[in-house]
């Protein structure tokens, strides 16, 4: 499997962006998905995950109501969805599936594949 986000770029505070990950080679349908992100000296922390049929949908604490994860299997695609952005919202943002369900969704180490990340910057 393979992993292509996009929709990364620069925004003001108060904007809106959508990031989107595709699966390629591979389908990525039967994995559970989720969204990561990585500021400049910080760990890697879970955003959001979802599962395989596209219920199930789980946040970080710190951003429900502002982010929205989403999945068409018909397109092998994630999405994240991201309103009133604020410049801690600044950081690498990976998608990540794995073949588990049962292991904690935002444990990183838990993942089979990422994405090559996407910079979100907010100002």
């Amino acid at each position: 499997v393979q992993l292509v986000e996009s929709g990364g770029r620069s925004v003001q505070a108060g904007g809106s962006l959508r990031l989107s990950c595709v699966g390629t080679r591979f389908s990525t349908n039967g994995f559970y998905m989720a969204w990561f992100r990585q500021a400049p000296g910080k760990e890697r922390e879970g955003v959001a995950g979802i599962r395989p049929g596209g219920t199930g949908a789980t946040y970080r604490d710190a951003l429900k109501g502002r982010f929205t994860i989403s999945r068409d299997n018909s397109e092998y695609t994630l999405y994240l969805q991201m309103d009133n952005l604020i410049p801690d919202d600044t950081g690498m943002y990976y998608c990540a599936a794995k073949r588990s369900w049962s292991t904690p969704w935002y444990e990183a180490a838990r993942y089979d594949y990422w994405g090559q990340g996407t910079q979100v910057t907010v100002s």
